[in-house]
């Protein structure tokens, strides 16, 4: 696959603690560059992002991260101050505690109000596969799909581990027709970004591909 097919399903991504409006500002300029899917940023840089890119990149930010437990309100109000500071896409963490618990009426009601918040704006919903047993994996592709979501993802890049080819082949069979399946944490090669995207992948959550595409045309791939 064209390394350029690949990074048009990229969210090129900075989540981590330390990162400066430098550093947002540089991974906005490579995304354009390059023309990911869309720059995946902390909510604090969301404003000056959208500002900055001036509708050249889609901004992406994360609700209710990488943990999950605050409370349905709390994530209600950090996606509507996202949207109106200009995110068009929100990547939200289930409140896993729930899931163990088995409370699914309140994950799904959860799902739905932040889709609600996010109006036509894309929802993503990370379940954070690592944590999970495979009938809890399952359970989720019917709560994300019942709930009317757009994409399930399967991690934060925060835990104990992150997308496998088993949890995406899992997905596949399990989520409805109109949700798309996001695989995000340790992609660390095109290999990897490419295996994805044939089991039906369509966006991948990193920050490395950029990287790798740059370094292979310095070395005259």
């Amino acid at each position: 696959m064209n390394p350029s097919e690949v990074l048009k399903h990229v969210d090129h991504t900075l989540l981590l603690q330390p990162s400066t409006w430098e550093e947002i500002k540089q991974i906005c300029d490579d995304a354009i560059e390059y023309q990911t899917a869309s720059v995946c940023i902390p909510p604090s840089f969301v404003k000056e992002a959208s500002d900055y890119v001036q509708g050249k990149m889609a901004v992406c930010t994360v609700i209710g991260f990488p943990n999950g437990y605050m409370t349905t309100r709390t994530k209600e109000f950090e996606t509507k101050d996202a949207i109106l500071n200009g995110a068009s896409e929100i990547d939200m963490v289930i409140n896993i505690g729930w899931l163990k618990d088995k409370r699914y009426d309140l994950i799904e009601e959860e799902i739905r109000t932040l889709k609600a918040a996010c109006g036509d704006n894309i929802l993503k919903v990370i379940i954070e596969t690592c944590l999970l047993t495979e009938e809890e994996k399952i359970k989720m592709c019917e709560i994300v799909t019942n709930a009317g979501a757009d994409y399930i993802k399967t991690s934060t890049g925060f835990s104990t581990g992150g997308a496998t080819f088993a949890d995406i082949e899992l997905f596949a069979k399990h989520i409805g027709p109109n949700v798309k399946m996001k695989a995000a944490g340790g992609i660390s090669s095109m290999e990897d970004a490419e295996k994805f995207l044939s089991l039906g992948v369509d966006r991948l959550g990193t920050s490395r591909m950029i990287k790798l595409v740059k370094n292979e045309n310095a070395s005259g791939y």
